[in-house]
């Protein structure tokens, strides 16, 4: 059985695909991101998946997504912000290596404050953000081995924290 050599966690808009693509690149291994096999497999994006019909629905494809990503992939791999609320996927997580990327309320705002595609920020994207991550925070460090603040540093300066928090060396 193959093992992610580290999975990312974190809040939508926080940098998972970014810094994922770049911490793939640097440890010369290949980068997958739950959130682009569920559009893959659906043919459709997550906010009409949410439309359609309903974050439930939308969770029990992504626990599935996510559970055969951990199984088959041997890279980096991103999931999506709401992946870590499932119990059964938090014990999956146990004892991998995982980096939380936090960011403040501000900085959320910034990067994802404007965005229709974001289904959980359509009304109120500040108030929003923020109950989520109340419910959320914990979750994410319950999981992380690491957890790497993303605010005013540019991406390649979060790969380089994360690689340094996990001790872990370019390819």
């Amino acid at each position: 059985m193959s093992a992610p050599l580290v999975v990312l966690v974190g809040p939508m808009g926080v940098g998972k695909s970014t810094v994922g693509r770049l911490l793939a690149e640097r440890l010369g291994v290949t980068y997958r991101d739950t959130d682009d096999d569920i559009v893959a497999a659906q043919g459709r994006t997550i906010a009409e998946i949410f439309v359609d019909e309903g974050e439930p629905a939308f969770r029990a494809i992504e626990k599935t997504a996510v559970r055969d990503a951990l199984a088959e992939h041997d890279g980096v791999l991103a999931l999506g912000g709401g992946a870590i609320l499932d119990a059964d996927t938090r014990a999956l997580l146990a004892g991998r290596r995982v980096v939380y990327l936090s960011m403040d309320v501000e900085e959320a705002v910034r990067r994802t404050g404007l965005n229709a595609a974001r289904p959980l920020l359509a009304v109120n994207p500040r108030k929003q953000w923020r109950e989520l991550m109340e419910a959320r925070r914990h979750l994410y460090e319950e999981v992380a081995t690491a957890v790497v603040a993303t605010d005013g540093r540019t991406p390649e300066e979060v790969t380089q924290v994360a690689l340094d928090a996990l001790e872990l060396k370019d390819a």
